[in-house]
């Protein structure tokens, strides 16, 4: 050990410090630097560039959760009309129409279908018979479709 004395600001006490220790602990952290250094600015930057590259997509239009949600409504009306006696497709066919006159592209027109199918969902595996807990879920939905799509065509219509 050689004499080298270190102070410590906070306690003032001495203590040594081995000069072969501290060289060998800051050369082996060096070299482990250089060697990781490389690797790591390569994963830093195919991962910049990766984020560069891909391609812009436009902002959200301000009636895009109202639509999903109306689409989700009509899959829930789908199911409980039909569920309280109603037969045929019309709830169905109020979603076919709203897909027409968006005319939207192929991962737009998926989320449509999975809101859809997401409202149709979530009450065929609550109810198997018409209750009036039913009837008022169909009131209700009813009442909130009527609000959305009068919202939607109102505020953002032409």
């Amino acid at each position: 050990m050689t004499g080298v004395k270190h102070r410590a600001a906070a306690y003032k006490i001495a203590f040594p410090v081995t000069d072969c220790f501290v060289t060998r602990f800051y050369s082996h952290r060096k070299a482990l630097m250089k060697r990781a250094a490389a690797p790591l600015l390569a994963v830093c930057l195919a991962a910049s560039i990766a984020t560069t590259a891909r391609p812009a997509f436009a902002a959200e239009a301000p009636f895009e959760p109202g639509l999903m949600r109306l689409a989700e409504v009509l899959g829930s009306l789908q199911f409980l009309r039909n569920l309280c006696g109603e037969k045929g497709d019309q709830w169905r066919g109020q979603m076919e129409k709203l897909l027409e006159s968006e005319n939207p592209d192929p991962e737009r027109r998926a989320r449509f279908i999975a809101s859809f199918n997401r409202g149709y969902r979530s009450f065929s595996s609550t109810y198997t018979q018409c209750t009036a807990s039913a009837t008022e879920a169909i009131i209700r939905y009813m009442k909130e479709g009527e609000t959305l799509s009068r919202d939607i065509a109102s505020r953002y219509g032409n």
